[in-house]
């Protein structure tokens, strides 16, 4: 038996009052708490819960002081041009008898609903996934806790685990035969290789040949972010890892079994997507580079409906990188490398070399060449109002996505310095405060910086080995950066929720990945695949349409074993939290810091 546990931190802000009392600091006033929790899986495995940080620890976390007050206009504009008038002691009086009231009165405010113990799911749900299992109804989740599989190891951390997983904590039905020996038994344990059927020479040489084939292409710096789909148990992500490059792999069970879960248990980024009927939930051009080696993609159907997602996808002056089948030189299948070849051309894509069996085309930076086609060349340009980052549920469309004629998207700055340079398409998020965009980003970011800081300090999250990390409500990412900022050896889904606003064109150009997903479903991931969630004001907002028990079963679903969830909240959502936690078997420990 596995005698480790799940640990969740809970950091709950009462946001509310703030920074009503950092205006007011003038005034004797109490302080407000931030109230950590973390939970222990007790139900699935016996565990001995760690000592909490001592409150030295946690009074060792030093916050910067306040850098700017000020209100903010109707522009949307900061400004500290503005007439203080008489104080309101009622007000004052009021504030202080709030931050005052007994916690008897406010655990009965906040009606706390009892929540029994959840059973175990049956064995044969071990491996469950949502979207592939079909088991709930569309929307829903199990009601019950997923088990691991018999003789579950932790993981093997990273980065050894980008060559070697156990052997029984993934199916492994038909694996060496699906993989051509990109993926070995050896003892207990599967073994990677590097090489396989897509990469006879290897993954490095692969990328080598790219590389000196369009050196433009440039990994680590202009290409930071891209897309490999459906090439096996993503080796070709795990190899641009060392060249700097984010590599999100796609992939479905169907074709290609247990590859996405191969891909997470070793530590790479991956998801289980494929093209089809719907948009990818992925902005428009999210990818520097979007690479298809033996993809089983047949780009030319329905006159390339599928190659024109891709277009969307593909940032303009990105690349496609097409690796074909050898055999392709051999027998009548030929054909259908001329006709995406036409195809690309009609869509303006350059062919910009071609090479034994790889051809990369680059996407144009802009619309001339579109505009100044034949107009009877199809397919056509979509019509100007198509939003291309209306991703949810939205059905792909066979027409060619506009680029935006003041080239938001398409002039990023290289890697390392779009990492904290606010992105163009910072303004062209659907939110208030226009005028005031950079103000909220560089925010974000400093708060994300001291967020980071104040979890390496008390929690000593720089020792803990995490490696697959997920932002439930990742903003403009800057939970990522500050991960890259403190040098954590991790990558980050960022999950933009349906709920607000869609940051992600944001978080791509900043050089990360992400999704948007509603936390009122089911997440599209096999379980045991993230060693942290991190969740800031999601609960708050996800209450009010969603079944927050609900999310936090799915949350024990995908989170590996051994490992860590934080969750900063408003106070008034902490109390059905803890009851929720230990329903779900986890043991609660609340931290609190004193804000003034």
């Amino acid at each position: 038996m596995i005698t480790t546990s799940k640990i969740v931190y809970f950091s709950l802000l009462s946001l509310s009052l703030f920074f009503i009392f950092k205006y007011l600091s003038s005034f004797t006033t109490p302080t407000i708490q931030n109230q950590h929790l973390s939970f222990f899986n007790t139900t699935r495995a016996t565990a001995t819960p760690s000592a909490p940080p001592s409150p030295a620890a946690a009074a060792a976390v030093v916050r910067p002081l306040l850098e700017r007050t000020g209100i903010i206009n109707e522009l949307g504009i900061m400004t500290d041009d503005f007439v203080v008038g008489e104080i309101d002691e009622g007000l004052i009086e009021s504030i202080v008898a709030m931050a005052n009231t007994s916690d008897e009165r406010e655990i009965v405010e906040r009606k706390v609903v009892k929540v029994e113990k959840f059973r175990i799911c049956e064995m044969n749900l071990s491996d469950y996934v949502p979207s592939l299992d079909n088991l709930t109804v569309k929307g829903e989740g199990l009601d019950c806790l997923v088990p691991r599989p018999n003789q579950y190891k932790l993981h093997i951390p990273w980065p050894k685990s980008r060559n070697e997983v156990w052997f029984d904590n993934v199916p492994h039905t038909r694996l060496d035969r699906e993989n051509g020996g990109a993926v070995s038994r050896k003892g207990d344990k599967l073994v990677f290789s590097g090489d396989g059927p897509q990469f006879i020479s290897g993954t490095d040489k692969y990328l080598d040949q790219i590389s000196k084939m369009v050196p433009e292409i440039a990994f680590g710096r202009h290409t930071r972010v891209a897309l490999d789909i459906s090439s096996g148990p993503a080796n070709f992500g795990a190899y641009l890892l060392e060249r700097n490059v984010t590599t999100l792999s796609i992939a479905t069970s169907d074709v290609h079994p247990n590859q996405i879960e191969l891909a997470l248990e070793r530590g790479l980024p991956a998801m289980i997507a494929t093209f089809g009927r719907r948009r990818l939930p992925y902005p428009s051009q999210a990818f520097d580079l979007i690479h298809c080696s033996r993809c089983g993609v047949n780009w030319t159907v329905d006159g390339g409906i599928l190659l024109l997602e891709a277009n969307r996808l593909l940032r303009g002056g990105g690349y496609f990188v097409w690796e074909a089948e050898p055999v392709y030189k051999y027998d009548n299948e030929l054909g259908e490398q001329w006709r995406l070849e036409d195809l690309t051309s009609n869509i303006c894509w350059e062919l910009v070399n071609k090479e034994e069996y790889i051809a990369i085309w680059q996407k144009p930076v802009n619309n001339s060449c579109y505009l100044g086609r034949d107009p009877n060349v199809q397919p056509s340009l979509c019509n100007t109002d198509d939003n291309p980052d209306n991703i949810w549920y939205a059905d792909v469309k066979a027409c060619i996505t506009h680029l935006p004629e003041n080239g938001y998207g398409t002039n990023t700055t290289d890697w390392p310095a779009r990492l904290h340079s606010p992105p163009d398409r910072l303004f062209t998020i659907e939110m208030d405060a226009e005028k005031s965009r950079k103000e909220l980003y560089k925010a974000d970011s400093r708060y994300s910086n001291d967020m980071v800081r104040g979890y390496v300090g008390a929690f000593h999250l720089n020792q803990m080995n995490l490696r697959n990390v997920m932002d439930m409500k990742a903003g403009y990412g800057g939970y990522a950066a500050a991960l890259v900022d403190f040098q954590f050896n991790s990558w980050v889904m960022n999950v933009v929720p349906v709920s607000g606003p869609n940051t992600l064109p944001v978080i791509y150009d900043r050089g990360f990945i992400g999704v948007m997903h509603d936390w009122c479903e089911p997440f599209n991931t096999y379980p045991r695949t993230y060693d942290l969630l991190n969740a800031v004001g999601l609960f708050s907002v996800e209450q009010r349409r969603c079944n927050i028990t609900n999310i936090m079963l799915e949350m024990d679903r995908i989170l590996r074993p051994g490992g860590h969830v934080y969750i900063r909240h408003t106070t008034d959502v902490i109390a059905q939290l803890e009851e929720i936690a230990k329903a779900v078997g986890w043991v609660p420990f609340v931290r609190n810091d004193c804000k003034m």
